[in-house]
């Protein structure tokens, strides 16, 4: 079959890199169209054979790209067109149904208690999902917690499928010569400990409570040679979060590395890992950093709901219960990497895959019965 995902933007972003892995392992042939900003995601993508266009939509309003995006996917005779993200799906499953596409499905990455990928759920913004979900026949939920949220916001639980994001396991094993390099480029030293988190700078991440909850401990002698915080990523609350170090008095020892494309190297430089979101619906990165051999810290991640591993701890989403885990950790100092295996028996990328694409061929299928019918 030929697929088409259709995304928001290819910046760097955990629902951008699960379409990375998910086109690399899909059984079918694919093609990508990000509306607008392809970015590094797009390149690596298209390193891997992979056709990527970009739609190149002005704004949120520019309704040109709707008939644009038609023509688009008529042209390609696709099969099933994949929708992922709030704005993507607005456009691309009644783009899809006009092309005459047989089969239209969403992956819902982002849908939170209060916002939609940073969006407050307002009346106007639900009635335009609903309303484009109606041309969509099947909802892919990242996890429980999303099924559940979707279904209370309108959406029929008969046409959601849960099916929970995939890691490749094995490009994300610890390496210890990515370690050196990695430290080596930040000027880092093999003894001291580094408090990490990586992904996009925005609110719901609170990167600026990691901050002030760390603030005391970094530099401070029983970490070895001190600890420093490693900010990997980059978003809107850049300035804001350097601003907070600044005032905190730990500009020196909080660095901030930007977008970087190696995630397994950045990740073997950490000696924790922490994840502070508010809200999350699945928790990749803290599954990638387990995934490393990491001791995770984490507030909220659905992904670990249910499920007893000694190599993640949740602590209250305060300045004082980070401040109070960050400790024990530091003085602990440097652990052995010990992934715990049995976790990614239910996320490796392969299943994933598999599950998506089976999906795909049973509506597939459904859809030739009907028309045969009709």
């Amino acid at each position: 079959m030929k697929v088409l995902h259709v995304i928001t933007g290819l910046d760097a972003g955990g629902a951008e890199t699960q379409l990375a892995m998910l086109v690399r392992h899909s059984r079918h042939e694919c093609d990508v169209v990000t509306l607008y900003n392809p970015g590094p995601i797009a390149d690596q993508i298209r390193a891997d054979g992979t056709t990527v266009r970009d739609l190149g939509m002005r704004s949120n309003r520019d309704l040109s790209a709707l008939p644009r995006l038609r023509s688009l996917i008529a042209a390609g005779r696709y099969d099933v067109v994949h929708a992922h993200l709030y704005r993507s799906q607005i456009y691309a499953r009644p783009a899809a149904r006009l092309a005459r596409t047989p089969v239209v499905v969403t992956t819902e990455h982002s849908i939170g208690e209060t916002h939609i990928e940073r969006r407050r759920m307002t009346g106007g913004v639900r009635g335009l999902y609903l309303a484009s979900e109606l041309f969509s026949d099947a909802t892919i939920a990242v996890s429980d917690v999303v099924r559940d949220r979707l279904v209370r916001w309108g959406v029929a639980a008969r046409k959601i499928a849960v099916i929970p994001n995939g890691l490749d396991t094995a490009a994300l094993a610890f390496d210890p010569a990515a370690r050196a390099r990695a430290r080596a480029q930040f000027g880092i030293a093999p003894d001291t400990f580094v408090i990490g988190t990586l992904g996009r700078l925005d609110a719901n991440k609170r990167v600026g409570m990691v901050i002030d909850a760390v603030a005391p401990l970094l530099g401070r002698p029983d970490g070895g040679n001190g600890a420093v915080l490693l900010i990997v990523g980059r978003g809107e609350e850049m300035d804001a979060l350097k601003a907070t170090a600044a005032r905190a008095g730990v500009a020196d020892q909080v660095i901030f590395a930007g977008f970087q494309a190696d995630t397994a190297a950045m990740l073997a430089a950490f000696d924790l890992y922490v994840m502070a979101s508010a809200q999350e619906t699945f928790g990749l990165a803290a599954l990638e950093a387990m995934a490393n051999g990491l001791p995770v810290l984490y507030t909220a991640c659905p992904a670990l709901d249910g499920i007893s591993t000694a190599q993640a701890r949740q602590v209250q989403g305060t300045v004082a219960a980070l401040r109070s885990a960050f400790g024990d950790a530091v003085t602990a100092g440097q652990r052995p990497r010990q992934p715990d295996n049995a976790v990614f028996d239910r996320y490796g990328i392969g299943a994933t895959a598999r599950a998506v694409d089976g999906l795909y061929e049973r509506l597939r299928q459904r859809r030739s019965k009907q028309r045969g019918r009709a």
